[in-house]
């Protein structure tokens, strides 16, 4: 199974991931994916081992390790082709489960559809093999590992890219409100974050010990200890939003340039979304993701909006923004 993207991308094949596990029992399930994010692999209880394989950004990788070759299945979760297609065609699979793609017309496959949601077109791309999926089936077990600020609202200024980054003063203004309600707040920093975390806590007066994940990110079983026991996570379009659905925190999740139909977490109470679309915006990403500057619709954005949203989810902090 191929999916050597990031943390946000392995927790939305989760269901998929369940469906293939079910369908599969006597077999041994490998994800080829970044070393890193063994620990997620693990904690879905889906997957048996983790091969391996990374290329750089968001592309295939050049290869997979020879013990990858001729294994009795491969499942591209990786991309709609034809590079990842090729990739795995190249380790000889008795059979190669994948998205139909023009360049390659012998290779059946449901269709690629550019504006489903990431998780429920894995399910349908598992379902079509015969293999049924409910996209809603996100929940894994967290590891168990204590949290170092239980009943904390988390708050995370990181994101991939700055499009998907809200401003740090605006975090900071949450926070600071957030603090003054007499509620436990930290601010978390994923790899070469620090920097973000530790402005938006210096500006909101928070203590040099409510910054986690500096000078070293959070290991995974850490980072879900915090998140399982928080009471609400606030974050941009990124992979921490994913590890709250996952877990069943409650979160505030802020997009900007691709709409929350492409990623967003299921309706079912737990989440609120915020999302400023353009007047005349007529597609699930009207912005360019990878911009060095936060898009026009995450901007529109305000820190009143946010705790009104962190108010819905928690009623004892109405006041917090007064």
């Amino acid at each position: 199974m191929l999916r050597a993207l990031g943390l946000g991308d392995l927790l939305t094949a989760v269901p998929a991931l369940r469906a293939l596990r079910r369908a599969l029992a006597g077999h041994e399930l490998v994800l080829a994916g970044p070393p890193e994010l063994e620990g997620v692999a693990r904690a879905t209880g889906c997957v048996d081992r983790l091969l391996p394989a990374a290329g750089p950004g968001r592309a295939v990788p050049d290869a997979l390790p020879a013990e990858a070759r001729r294994p009795d299945l491969a499942v591209n979760l990786h991309g709609g082709g034809p590079a990842s297609h090729r990739l795995l065609a190249s380790l000889a699979p008795r059979r190669l489960w994948a998205f139909h793609h023009p360049e390659l017309p012998g290779l059946e496959g449901p269709p690629w559809d550019p504006y489903a949601h990431e998780r429920h077109r894995w399910c349908a791309l598992t379902a079509w093999y015969g293999c049924p999926a409910d996209p809603d089936d996100v929940r894994i077990t967290p590891p168990g590992t204590a949290s170092p600020a239980p009943g904390a609202v988390v708050l995370h200024p990181g994101a991939q890219a700055p499009a998907r980054r809200w401003p740090v003063a605006r975090f900071a203004a949450v926070a600071a409100a957030l603090h003054r309600a007499g509620l436990p707040v930290v601010v978390t920093a994923g790899p070469g974050e620090g920097h973000l975390a530790t402005a938006v806590a210096a500006r909101a007066g928070l203590p040099p010990a409510a910054v986690l994940g500096v000078p070293r990110p959070l290991a995974f079983d850490a980072l879900c200890g915090l998140v399982a026991h928080a009471r609400c996570v606030v974050v941009g379009d990124t992979g921490l939003a994913h590890v709250a659905t996952a877990l069943g925190t409650p979160s505030v999740v802020l997009f900007g340039p691709v709409a929350p139909s492409l990623w967003g977490p299921p309706d079912n109470g737990l989440h609120r979304v915020l999302w400023c679309p353009s007047r005349g915006d007529d597609t699930a990403r009207p912005g360019d993701p990878h911009a060095g500057r936060p898009d026009p619709r995450l901007l529109r954005i305000t820190p009143g909006d946010v705790l009104e949203a962190v108010h819905t989810l928690l009623p004892a902090t109405a006041g917090a923004g007064s």
